[in-house]
């Protein structure tokens, strides 16, 4: 008797570990099992997610979106394009909301939103800083209302933005968008060029591309000036980058000369230099404390300009709601 509850005990622990094996390998007869069972219960069905994203990885839909009605551009309105790659994208590690409902908007696809992370029209659905760019902007009593219209690829280079590459493409469809809906960009904001640095790309062929790109926007009536980013650190393997940085490289030379060039190129914020290791949450992608210091670095720089635009400006006796 005791040798039979022995032998039992024993054929009992060799199933349990030649079944977890087995189910854990995927050895006979786990496979046979699991799709008879598929083919009884059926596939467990998978909830939906609330995005929609492009075959480019752009994001184009989100349940959660508030739409309203596309707001008149006054004098008072900043309406903001944002290029660029993953650091100017929805891959930012702190997400942000409007401050001030719909006088901060998200424009995609001649439709407006009330901005919140993750912005459509860009990459990833992280969080962004533009958002809360928007929210200092008007929280300065010098703007009633922005709209961003935010176009930026996860790892686009140069290339791809100048003519002949994809992106260049959807720029002259979103310019054409705007001019369907009646909006003027005010403001061209340009954070890219990580991939460039990693890339190897020369400064003169950085240059180049970076003027095509500019045509293509003053060809389809983007008379905005351009403000060129500081924008090459990007650490890691992991993130398709290097384990170190050299601040003194081809692309932020061209990225310089570019903005000191005129051609209405402006300086915009360097996150370079702006930015230090606390402030990326993986040595590349910006964070909370990162997105807090660009978004008030560009409206420090904003509102600057506007007002020494104004300054220079012959006053009028056109209302603040006068269109543009």
């Amino acid at each position: 008797m005791r040798r039979k509850w022995t032998f039992g005990l024993v054929a009992l622990v060799a199933i349990y570990l030649v079944g977890g094996i087995g189910g854990r390998h995927n050895f006979f007869p786990w496979p046979q099992l699991s799709a008879l069972k598929k083919q009884v219960v059926g596939t467990e069905a998978v909830e939906a997610s609330r995005y929609i994203f492009e075959d480019n990885g752009r994001l184009v839909a989100d349940e959660t979106k508030t739409a309203v009605d596309c707001p008149k551009q006054t004098k008072r309105t900043a309406v903001l394009l944002v290029l660029g790659q993953s650091n100017a994208s929805n891959h930012t590690g702190q997400r942000n909301r409007s401050a001030y409902g719909a006088r901060v908007i998200n424009f995609f696809a001649k439709r407006c939103f009330i901005a919140a992370s993750p912005l459509l029209g860009s990459t990833d659905a992280r969080g962004e800083y533009w958002t809360q760019l928007g929210n200092l902007l008007i929280a300065s009593g010098e703007i009633d209302n922005v709209i961003i219209i935010s176009q930026a690829f996860s790892g686009s280079e140069i290339a791809r933005w100048s003519r002949g590459g994809d992106l260049n493409g959807l720029l002259v469809e979103t310019a054409r968008q705007l001019q369907d809906v009646g909006y003027r960009v005010t403001d061209v904001l340009w954070v890219q060029g990580e991939s460039d640095y990693v890339k190897g790309t020369s400064t003169e062929a950085y240059q180049e591309g970076f003027r095509s790109m500019a045509d293509t926007l003053r060809q389809q009536g983007i008379d905005a000036p351009i403000y060129v980013s500081v924008a090459t650190k990007c650490l890691e393997p992991s993130n398709g980058g290097f384990k170190t940085h050299v601040p003194d490289n081809a692309i932020v030379r061209a990225q310089q000369a570019l903005s000191r060039s005129g051609d209405g190129f402006r300086q915009g914020v360097n996150t370079d230099a702006l930015l230090d290791d606390v402030d990326r949450y993986d040595d590349c992608h910006i964070g909370g404390t990162g997105a807090e210091k660009a978004s008030r670095a560009w409206a420090d720089l904003l509102l600057t300009d506007r007002r020494i635009a104004s300054s220079t400006t012959p006053t009028t006796t056109a209302p603040n709601d006068s269109p543009l």
